[in-house]
């Protein structure tokens, strides 16, 4: 688990780097390589990103989803996660992505996800996270977008 710190400066970035298996429409698994990050600027997501053959893929989600799917299915919509055991009853967690390009499933080791949902809610508590929007300047974004 890395956790980017600068004695001057607040920890406001959380990163797991892990191996996710990714599961075909076969039931086969084929490791994939991702990242998993948490900012506070953005205080309700999460990103994944897959380090594919193809490049990088880059998905953000709620992070209530992945707090949440360590003890229950959860989602609507594009992504969905729950906790589930693996062919060899070790304990994991099932993220499913789907898109208009096509779906996919991953599985990732419980422990993997606690560690990196245990970081993430020590930096920014579930609820606590609405004051740290900066609703001022994404609507001077929004704004310099449009014109």
């Amino acid at each position: 688990m890395e956790q980017h710190i600068n004695t001057k400066r607040v920890v406001t970035t959380v990163t797991k780097t892990l191996t996710l298996d990714l599961i075909d429409a076969t039931g086969a698994a084929t490791p994939l390589d991702t990242e998993l990050a948490y900012n506070a600027a953005d205080p309700f997501a999460v990103t994944a990103t897959f380090l594919t053959v193809a490049g990088e893929v880059r998905w953000t989600f709620g992070r209530d989803l992945l707090i949440a799917g360590l003890y229950e299915p959860t989602g609507d919509g594009d992504v969905h996660v729950w906790p589930c055991l693996d062919n060899d009853a070790h304990a994991v967690v099932m993220i499913e992505l789907c898109s208009p390009d096509g779906e996919a499933l991953v599985q990732a080791r419980t422990s993997d996800i606690t560690a990196f949902v245990e970081s993430m809610t020590q930096l920014v508590a579930p609820g606590a996270e609405a004051p740290l929007i900066d609703v001022d300047g994404a609507i001077a974004a929004i704004l310099a977008e449009a014109a």
